[in-house]
């Protein structure tokens, strides 16, 4: 019955956003009044590869560019700075950002206003613009608890991981002892990250993470067999030592942003608050649907209760290539 949930989960998950994966690095659109009425403003425009994400700010019809804007390419996103004059300035203006309906990500932006107050709000497909009023800092929290959130419910290849543990786990206890070990786990590595004492590059990162979703498929077909090995049986270790990994995935959403100092400890305990939230809320509907189907007393056919651990293993494979070819191609090779 849990395999036949959790195939029907993966339905779900895969229709909604085929091609997500990992890949929901928000874009960060930064406006700083340096003196009444100009501000200068820093465009990060996330990028996958050579491939830049299709979306730009739309500014208020009453600013105007006061020089060149000045473009630079790094890891993961393109920079865009210029300076703007905006007639009787930000306050009650909207700015909007083109194209992000169409695009599975989110954007952050941040206005530094002169008199020092500051506002921060968050855009997505669903809501893709933002009247300039000055929020309060109970509005910038919610922004890094929604980020964290959506950050985990759109990385499909961190559910994906989770999805194997719930085919791997046979009881409630060590469930919840394997999820706890997970949640420590990429906490850890999400606080190294963020707070700048250690990084891991995005191309051999993505890699590992999906080699520890193929990991997990022959792990599960070799709980159907009713075997055994380590993983089967302390699989909060396995948990943990791939958790690791993930945490950096994690911090990608924070990192990518590159957020003012004062702010960080904020941000790192909000979006992380935000991510177990999705998390758990995640594996309590995955329980929530197997103890109705079990009710119900609902008979799969038998390949239909073989797809989910094969879908886990296939789906790790083909990421794992790819991502692979993908790092091999960068380096050269």
């Amino acid at each position: 019955m849990k395999r036949s949930v959790i195939w029907l989960i993966l339905l779900v998950l895969f229709s909604a956003s085929p091609a997500v994966a990992h890949e929901s690095r928000p874009g960060y659109l930064e406006f700083t009044e340096i003196s009444p009425h100009r501000y200068d403003i820093l465009w990060k425009q996330p990028a996958r590869g050579e491939m830049i994400l299709k979306m730009d700010p739309v500014l208020p019809e009453s600013c105007t560019q006061a020089g060149r804007k000045r473009k630079e390419m790094t890891p993961g996103a393109l920079m865009t700075r210029a300076t703007v004059d905006c007639e009787g300035g930000l306050r009650g203006k909207t700015v909007r950002i083109a194209g992000l309906e169409a695009i599975l990500t989110d954007v952050m932006v941040r206005v530094y206003h002169e008199d020092g107050s500051e506002e921060t709000h968050l855009l997505r497909s669903t809501s893709t613009s933002v009247t300039i009023s000055g929020s309060s800092a109970g509005e910038r929290a919610a922004s890094y608890l929604r980020l964290g959130i959506q950050h985990i419910l759109m990385g499909v290849d961190h559910l994906l991981f989770v999805l194997g543990l719930l085919l791997i786990v046979q009881n409630r206890w060590m469930l919840l002892k394997t999820i706890t070990s997970f949640t420590l786990a990429h906490s850890i590595t999400l606080a190294i990250a963020t707070l700048g004492y250690a990084s891991a590059p995005l191309p051999p990162l993505n890699a590992a993470i999906a080699l520890s979703i193929l990991f997990l498929g022959p792990e599960i077909v070799r709980t159907w067999r009713g075997e055994t090995s380590f993983t089967i049986r302390h699989p909060w270790i396995v948990a943990f030592a791939f958790g690791l990994l993930h945490g950096f995935g994690f911090a990608t959403g924070l990192t990518a942003m590159g957020l003012p100092g004062k702010e960080i400890p904020l941000a790192l305990l909000l979006f992380n608050v935000g991510v177990e939230l999705g998390q758990i809320g995640f594996v309590i509907l995955v329980l929530l649907l197997e103890r109705s189907f079990r009710n119900l007393e609902i008979l799969w056919p038998r390949w239909v209760q073989a797809l989910p651990g094969y879908t886990v293993g296939t789906l790790g494979a083909f990421w794992t290539i790819q991502r692979t070819a993908i790092l091999l191609g960068m380096l050269g090779w």
